[in-house]
């Protein structure tokens, strides 16, 4: 049996991993053991085998679930986007020094045992870590120059997971996902979350606010396919990486706008009538930093896939958590 972890599996992309899981098993093996490890976990929420309740930020709880010898490890949990660039120490202290003290203390399983603990790690990164100067549409092969304090964060990241593999300490992968919508529940800190607000207030038939215009073009890619990249990742074979462990996932890129229309084909003109538009400076600089569009080759090559386009990604949206 392998057993399984999803750090910051409360949250809505752990859930959604944790229910795919329970559904499919692992790359095709159903002999598999779930536990989920966050600060909280939502009521009815995904099954697990077990659930801990631990913080990123004490070190004591990291050195417990490290010590617990998972076999595979999905660290999906950080401080998002706007809370980060707010909190700098905050951001920092969780998404910079607590991810050092997990890969310090992998590495330190690893010796301990002799070199025999080699768990499967798929890291969460994001395309935050490109920043301007980019072309419209990103090649796999573009540097990474962050604009916020989240991208640096995940940057840096992605450099410990290099070389965690490099080292032969963890079987390690980062995979930087596109914007998530449509996000269930309520909204969050990230500086994004407008982008499935838009959408998910309409549908549920409340008033939505758009803080940018409708010309700003965006990288999505729905839940469902969050979690289907994570479980390809988890079975991949590492050497088809080669010295670079970093992956751009694929996904669907197109306008507010387009996103609006989109919105207009699934529920009508009274749901886009629920949209108001309320300018937010802050929120439209940040995202002027934010990459638009990606070649994603080296990804789909390896056999990640995503959404068609936006109507697929509402369409995932009103299936897995409006249709009962």
């Amino acid at each position: 049996m392998r057993r399984v972890v999803i750090i910051g599996g409360g949250g809505m992309v752990g859930q959604k991993l944790a229910h795919r899981l329970s559904a499919h098993g692992l790359d095709g093996d159903r002999d598999i053991e779930v536990t989920l490890w966050d600060m909280a976990f939502p009521e009815g929420g995904a099954p697990a085998a077990d659930r801990i309740t631990g913080q990123l930020g004490k070190t004591g709880d990291i050195d417990r679930l490290v010590e617990a010898k998972f076999d595979v490890i999905f660290h999906l949990a950080a401080i998002v986007s706007g809370e980060a660039e707010q909190d700098f120490q905050k951001g920092w202290g969780i998404n910079g020094a607590a991810f050092l003290h997990f890969a310090r203390r992998l590495e330190e399983v690893h010796r301990g045992s002799g070199g025999a603990y080699v768990p499967r790690l798929v890291f969460t990164s994001s395309i935050a870590v490109f920043g301007p100067p980019f072309p419209d549409r990103i090649p796999d092969d573009q540097p990474l120059t962050p604009q916020t304090s989240y991208g640096a964060q995940k940057a840096c990241a992605e450099l410990m997971v290099n070389d965690l593999g490099r080292r032969g300490i963890a079987e390690a992968i980062s995979i930087r996902l596109p914007t998530i919508v449509v996000r269930p529940g309520k909204p969050n800190l990230a500086a994004s979350s407008f982008f499935s607000g838009i959408i998910r207030e309409p549908l549920n038939g409340q008033e939505a606010v758009l803080p940018v215009d409708e010309d700003v073009r965006h990288w999505h890619a729905s839940p469902r396919s969050a979690a289907g990249f994570l479980v390809h990742a988890a079975g991949l074979d590492m050497a088809l990486l080669g010295g670079n462990r970093a992956l751009t996932m694929p996904g669907v890129s197109c306008t507010v706008a387009e996103q609006i229309e989109a919105l207009r084909r699934a529920a009508g003109d009274k749901a886009v009538a629920l949209i108001r538009k309320e300018p937010d400076a802050a929120i439209a600089r940040m995202v002027a930093g934010w990459p638009r569009n990606f070649e994603a080759q080296r990804a789909r090559s390896l056999g990640f896939t995503a959404d068609a386009d936006f109507d697929a990604i509402i369409r995932a949206y009103v299936e897995d958590y409006l249709d009962d």
